[in-house]
């Protein structure tokens, strides 16, 4: 299969049948709330354990609870990171496609690799997203790089590298304002998700669209690791599920959206949420998105944190190793069920 031809000319692709998807499956552009989105929190009033900080601990965790996606500004990862981070995925998605065909392969076990997610529709055939994603590590930066073509290795190298190491800095400062706004010690979370976090990096590209009514840019998901870090180009296509209806992200300057994933709905015993989110298509522009994925490696051990189980709180999920996890998630198939629905408990009727 050869990779997704995406769209360099002024007038966009073709809308082919193999990307048309079931009506039941399509987004209803119409219905999407606009008006309403998700909450926006500003770091730089959190410093210590102040007044301040503490206002933004409370902001956070009524976020997590209430949506599971929040937005940050003034986080302190330079704008010259991110801006060289989004040149560098930009022109990786403006090589020829011949000069990625390479990197392209259908084998989840692959380190580095160029994809195009899909819907698995009744009749087992396969619907295609309307994107193509470059996933790879955040470390071993060489090892990635080396698969790319020799005119771009140097900006990638230099750009991932700087990129990386300030949003791995974010990462573990989150996840500390997160542990404290469950009443747990700043490093919790971090040491619940073990050493050797899985860290990979996700470049999204989504051409313009004939019809975005048709089509997705992504299906809706959950994500499987515990928080993941979203730099968006200016062009609007996120969008968040809340109490069943569909909610556009809007697009902040010098913002990163950030998503809670199932890992820490389990951490927190369901306290906090992992949500349904999906891309949608325009028929303007392209969308570039760059998502950073932190969670547990394989053989880490996840459950509801002891401190959050009490007897008006009993454990929602049972223990699992993360490969357990990994390994329901990739059974799917394209199915896109929600996976931490197989690790819950039982509930008693009371």
């Amino acid at each position: 299969m050869k990779s997704f031809e995406l769209a360099k000319e002024s007038s966009p692709l073709s809308l082919t049948p193999k990307f048309i998807f079931p009506e039941s499956k399509r987004p209803n552009l119409s219905e999407v709330k606009s008006l309403d989105s998700i909450p926006i929190i500003d770091l730089s009033y959190c410093h210590d354990k102040n007044h301040s900080s503490l206002e933004v601990i409370h902001k956070i965790s009524k976020a997590c609870e209430e949506f599971g996606f929040f937005q940050i500004v003034n986080h302190g990862v330079p704008q010259q990171a991110c801006h060289k981070m989004m040149k560098a995925i930009t022109d990786f998605f403006e090589l020829p496609s011949e000069e990625r065909e390479s990197l392209y392969s259908t084998d989840h076990t692959k380190s580095v690799r160029l994809l195009n997610y899909y819907l698995k529709v009744e009749d087992g055939e396969k619907v295609k997203c309307w994107s193509e994603c470059f996933s790879h590590p955040w470390y071993l930066i060489d090892d990635t790089v080396s698969l790319l073509p020799e005119k771009i290795r140097t900006q990638y190298r230099e750009a991932l590298t700087e990129y990386a190491k300030e949003i791995g800095s974010l990462v573990r400062r989150l996840l500390g304002l997160i542990s404290i706004g469950l009443g747990l010690e700043e490093d919790c979370l971090l040491k619940k998700l073990g050493e050797q976090p899985r860290q990979r990096a996700q470049a999204n590209f989504y051409p313009p669209c004939p019809d975005p009514e048709l089509t997705m840019g992504l299906t809706e998901h959950t994500d499987f690791n515990a928080l993941t870090v979203v730099l968006q180009s200016e062009i609007s296509g996120l969008q968040v599920n809340k109490d069943g209806k569909w909610i556009s992200v809007p697009f902040i300057p010098n913002a990163f959206v950030i998503n809670l994933a199932d890992q820490i709905q389990v951490l927190s015993n369901g306290r906090y949420k992992s949500v349904l989110h999906r891309a949608v298509t325009n028929n303007v522009s392209p969308r570039l998105s760059m998502a950073m994925f932190f969670g547990p490696n394989v053989d880490t051990t996840i459950g509801p944190i002891q401190e959050l189980i009490d007897e008006e709180h009993p454990p929602k999920y049972r223990n699992y190793r993360f490969s357990e996890f990994l390994e329901e998630f990739f059974n799917q198939e394209g199915s896109k069920r929600m996976v931490k629905e197989a690790f819950e408990l039982p509930h008693e009727n009371s």
